[in-house]
């Protein structure tokens, strides 16, 4: 099956194919967009996520292959505006922020690519962990709580991925608003020891 590009809707496809994501996930699905061909992001509520891809891996639809996040700091009035966010916080999917932080779950199947797409309230940025359902999404967990300051819950693995272990705590670097005179206070040479 191939994904065709269309425009954004704000519900699940109803003539989607059996077996679809679209079809799996149809009754999580906030929001729709196929940005070009074999692409498919589907919005749904951060709550939504673990029953999400647990149905994607019983149904043995693809494979994971990331999961990153997105800081819209700087970009309220687009994002408001986007039809694709508008559908979800109508829905009531997220708490309303001024800058959200966006997090992805990327699912390969062939050459078809499903992006799991959530809004967290940017100063409670909280999602469950997946590596009950995929142990491996460990690696990709530490980088949204070391970078990004997502809080993962129940992750087995906390620990700093990139950073060193003393590291100033709530400094992530790649949020927007991160600047590096929040670690001065921390010699550079102590970081890195």
């Amino acid at each position: 099956m191939t994904i065709q590009a269309t425009n954004v809707t704000s519900a699940a496809q109803p003539d989607a194919p059996k077996g679809s994501p679209m079809q799996l996930l149809a009754q999580w699905t906030k929001g729709i967009k196929t940005p070009e061909i074999n692409r498919l992001d589907i919005l749904i509520d951060a709550a939504d996520m673990l029953a999400c891809v647990k149905v994607l891996t019983d149904a043995h639809w693809g494979y994971l292959i990331a999961i990153t996040a997105l800081d819209t700091l700087g970009k309220p009035a687009t994002y408001a505006q986007d039809v694709r966010w508008k559908a979800l916080l109508d829905a009531g999917a997220t708490q309303a922020a001024s800058s959200p932080i966006e997090v992805l779950y990327f699912f390969a199947n062939g050459p078809q690519i499903v992006t799991l797409r959530m809004l967290l309230a940017r100063e409670a940025a909280t999602i469950s962990s997946l590596c009950g359902i995929i142990p491996s999404a460990n690696w990709y967990e530490r980088e949204l709580i070391e970078m990004f300051g997502i809080t993962v819950v129940n992750t087995p693995d906390p620990t700093h991925l990139f950073l060193p272990d003393n590291w100033p705590d709530n400094v992530y670097p790649l949020r927007k608003d991160f600047k590096i005179e929040q670690i001065s206070s921390t010699k550079i040479e102590d970081i890195h020891e």
